[in-house]
C-alpha cells in the first residue's frame, strides 16, 4: 500500500512538471500572437495597394502578355511550396498542412504532372527527408517571424524556376500550401495557385473605387513588367505572415488544451493518492485495533 502511494505521489509530480510547462508555453503563445497578428495586419496596405496598382496598369492595356500571366495548356512539371513551422507544440497543424499538399501532390500526378516540392519549415524539412522525399530547396528559422526577406529569397527561388522551361529544369506553375489565419479558434490549410496569375475582366467597381487615371512612363508593359514580381512576392509573404498567426494560435491552443487535460489528471491521481493514504491509515487502524484487543485477550487469560 506504501509503495503505491508512493508511486501515485511521483507520478502526481512528474503531471505538476509537464503542467508547469505547457502552461508557460500557453503563456508565451498569447503574447506572441498579438504580435502577429499586428505584423498581419500591417502588411494588408501595401498588399492592397500594389494590387491596385496592378490592377490599374492592366485596366489601362489593350492586351496583357507577360510571362507571368501566360498559362501554360498542357503543364507538365509544377512548383509546390509548403509552408510549415520550424518547432513543435502546435497540435495538426503541420499534419494539416502536409496532408493538404499530399492531396495536391496526388490531384498533380493523377493529371501526369510532375509535382517539384519547395519547403519552409524544420517540421516539413524533416517530414520528407524521413521518407526519401526531394526536396527541390528548402528554408528555415524563420516560421513564427518572417520577414519581407525571407519572402523575396523564397520568390526569387520560385521566379528563378518559373522562368526556365520545364524540360530544362523549370515549372509551368506554382502553388502555395499554408495554414490561412480565419480567427484565434479557426484557422484552415488552403491551396492557392500563385502562378499564373488569372486575369479576369468584369465591369464592377473594384471595392476602392474608380481606378484613377494613370499616365505611365515608361509604357504600361514596361511598369507591369516591374510590378509583378513585386505583387507575387506581396502575396507570399501575406501567406507566409498568415502561416507565422496560425502557427502560434494552433500552439496556444494546443498548450491550453495540454494544461487543462494535466489538471485534470493531476486530480485524478489527486483522489487516487487520497484513496490510498485512507486505505493505508484504515489498514494502521485496524492492525493497531487488533494488536490492542489480542494483547487485552492475553492479559485476561
Amino acid at each position: 500500500m506504501a509503495a503505491q502511494l508512493r508511486a501515485v505521489r511521483r507520478r502526481i509530480r512528474s503531471v505538476q512538471s509537464t503542467a508547469k510547462i505547457t502552461r508557460a508555453q500557453e503563456l508565451i503563445a498569447s503574447s506572441r500572437i498579438i504580435k502577429a497578428q499586428q505584423r498581419l495586419h500591417a502588411a494588408q496596405p501595401y498588399a492592397r495597394e500594389i494590387t491596385r496598382a496592378v490592377e490599374a496598369v492592366v485596366s489601362r492595356s489593350a492586351n496583357v502578355d507577360h510571362p507571368l500571366t501566360r498559362p501554360v495548356e498542357n503543364p507538365s512539371r509544377s512548383a509546390i511550396l509548403i509552408l510549415t513551422s520550424d518547432r513543435g507544440f502546435c497540435g495538426g497543424f503541420n499534419s494539416n498542412v502536409l496532408r493538404e499538399a499530399q492531396g495536391l501532390r496526388s490531384l498533380l500526378e493523377s493529371r501526369r504532372v510532375q509535382p517539384v516540392t519547395f519547403v519552409a519549415g524544420r517540421k516539413g524539412i524533416t517530414w520528407h527527408r524521413f521518407r526519401n522525399r526531394e526536396v527541390a530547396a528548402d528554408w528555415s528559422g524563420f516560421s513564427d517571424t518572417p520577414r519581407q526577406g525571407n519572402a523575396a529569397e523564397i520568390t526569387s527561388a520560385l521566379l528563378d524556376a518559373y522562368s526556365r522551361p520545364a524540360p530544362e529544369g523549370g515549372v509551368d506553375e506554382i502553388h502555395v500550401v499554408y495554414t490561412e489565419f480565419i480567427s484565434m479558434l479557426t484557422q484552415r490549410a488552403v491551396v492557392r495557385r500563385l502562378l499564373p496569375l488569372h486575369i479576369e475582366e468584369t465591369d464592377e467597381l473594384p471595392p476602392g473605387g474608380p481606378m484613377p487615371v494613370y499616365e505611365f512612363e515608361p509604357s504600361p508593359p514596361d511598369v507591369l513588367n516591374a510590378l509583378l514580381p513585386w505583387y507575387v512576392e506581396s502575396r507570399l509573404f501575406h501567406a507566409l505572415l498568415e502561416s507565422a498567426a496560425s502557427e502560434i494560435a494552433a500552439r496556444r491552443r494546443a498548450m491550453k488544451s495540454a494544461t487543462d487535460n494535466a489538471n485534470e489528471l493531476i486530480e485524478k491521481l489527486t483522489r487516487d493518492a487520497n484513496k490510498a493514504r485512507q486505505a493505508e491509515i484504515t489498514q494502521e487502524i485496524s492492525e493497531i485495533v487488533g494488536g490492542a484487543n489480542a494483547l487485552a485477550a492475553a492479559n485476561r487469560e
